[in-house]
C-alpha cells in the first residue's frame, strides 16, 4: 500500500512541511485544523465561530477524500482554555449528531496563530 496525500482548496492550504492529509488504505489522518479560511486569514470571533470554522476545513479536506464526519473513527481536540470546553463540545456533537466517534481532549498553553482550538481525525474512506 502507498501513502496518497489530499489536498483541497476548500481548506486553508499547509503552512509548513505537512499535508492536509494523508491516506493509507482506507485510512485518512487529517492533520490539525486551526480556524483559518480557505485563503489562509485568521476568522474573527471568539471560541465558537473558531471551532466552527475548524469543523468546515475538516469537512472540506475529508470531502475531497471521499470520506465524511460519518466515517470518523477518531477525534483529538486541542483547546486553549478548558472552560470553553462546554462551547466547544456543544459545537462538537452538532456536527456529529448521533455518531459518536473516540475523542481526545487536551487543554494546551498554546496553538498556531495564537487561535484557541485545533482538531484533527482519523476517519475511513471507502477503497474501490
Amino acid at each position: 500500500m502507498t501513502i496518497k496525500t489530499v489536498s483541497t482548496d476548500q481548506a486553508p492550504a499547509a503552512i509548513g512541511p505537512y499535508s492536509q492529509a494523508v491516506q493509507f488504505g482506507n485510512l485518512l489522518f487529517t492533520s490539525g485544523q486551526i480556524p483559518l479560511g480557505a485563503d489562509g486569514r485568521l476568522v474573527e470571533g471568539g471560541i465558537g465561530e473558531q471551532t466552527h470554522q475548524v469543523f468546515r476545513n475538516l469537512q472540506a479536506v475529508l470531502a475531497e477524500a471521499g470520506s465524511s464526519l460519518g466515517q470518523v473513527v477518531k477525534a483529538t481536540v486541542f483547546i486553549k482554555d478548558m472552560n470553553q470546553f462546554a462551547e466547544v463540545n456543544e459545537i462538537y456533537a452538532s456536527y456529529f449528531g448521533d455518531h459518536k466517534p473516540a475523542r481526545s481532549t487536551v487543554e494546551v498553553a498554546r496553538l498556531p496563530k495564537d487561535v484557541l482550538v485545533e482538531i484533527d481525525l482519523i476517519a475511513t474512506v471507502n477503497v474501490e
